[in-house]
């Protein structure tokens, strides 16, 4: 077995998450791809894999092997296909990642409509408020919302949304409804972690910034459980506009304040840079790029 197999077969086990299941993809007995791994190991000196009886995990290292195994074997699919000239047509496994409750309302719809067009393309969407680094998840393709800081990354700026502070009607009767961003010093906030803000709350109002110190009664790693948090009337919280919208249809969040702050978050589509951009890739990104803007 040459190098470049046992690279496909170490990238199989780790997608398929077990030996059995990357044998079956494979046509090969789960043995003989146990004994490719542990010669991988054995020659790299190190180990790549956990192993349990009913699945595998990567270790540290293996995650960073894998990323580079990932782009070797993308690399390597787009030489043949411009060898043979088809390399128009988008084919193959594209890996997303995505905030999570955008990802749910604004990209699944993309996704699956690309999924509709290109039947060729298998996706796995990976949704999450935590920042997921590309390189060293494998992954070919993120949405970021914010100011982006500088980076390997290439990005391609696609929407824009804006931060809003919401409570429930139930919270502000008994609280009073804030006139002014210094009026949510005398609140409590409920804090989305997946904001930046943390419990320091920046606003902008004609490009002059005021920031306000709130009390975080509760602290939450996901938007909806903020927004739960908050319809609760537990505090105040400050979400981003798409996500408060559904909320505010529903009678359940009334936003705050808005007339203060004028920032806007901008929305990027980013990919690693210096990787050749797969067909899959780019038509993915012209598909997001004409209908997301329409849909925020």
């Amino acid at each position: 077995m040459d190098r470049l197999d046992v690279i496909a077969t170490f990238v199989a086990v780790v997608d398929g998450k077990s030996f059995a299941a990357a044998a079956r993809k494979l046509a090969r007995s789960p043995a003989a791809v146990s004994r490719a791994i542990a010669a991988l190991e054995a020659r790299l000196g190190t180990r790549l894999l956990n192993r349990t009886t009913r699945s595998v995990s990567l270790t540290d290292v293996g995650r960073q092997y894998y990323a580079g195994a990932r782009r070797l074997l993308d690399d390597y699919q787009q030489t043949e296909l411009i060898a043979a000239g088809t390399l128009a047509a988008p084919k193959g496994l594209l890996q997303i990642t995505a905030p999570a409750v955008f990802g749910r309302l604004h990209v699944l719809p993309v996704v699956t409509d690309f999924l509709g067009a290109h039947p060729e393309v298998d996706i796995r969407l990976l949704l999450s408020d935590r920042l997921i680094s590309l390189v060293e998840e494998g992954l070919d393709l993120a949405v970021r919302i914010g100011e982006l800081p500088d980076s390997s990354l290439v990005a391609r700026r696609v929407g824009e949304v804006r931060s809003v502070v919401c409570a429930s009607r139930d919270y502000l009767k008994r609280r009073g409804r804030p006139q002014r961003p210094a009026d949510l010093a005398r609140h409590d906030a409920v804090i989305f972690s997946g904001l930046p803000s943390g419990d320091r709350w920046v606003f902008r109002r004609k490009r002059r910034e005021i920031a306000v110190a709130v009390r975080p009664r509760l602290v939450l790693n996901g938007a909806e459980a903020a927004m739960d948090a908050a319809a609760a009337g537990v505090g105040v919280a400050r979400v981003l506009s798409y996500q408060l919208r559904p909320r505010v249809a529903a009678g359940t969040l009334v936003p705050i304040l808005e007339e203060w702050d004028d920032r806007i978050e901008p929305i990027h589509l980013v990919v690693p840079a210096g990787r050749h951009m797969a067909a899959k890739v780019r038509a993915f990104i012209d598909l997001a790029a004409r209908i997301l803007p329409s849909r925020l």
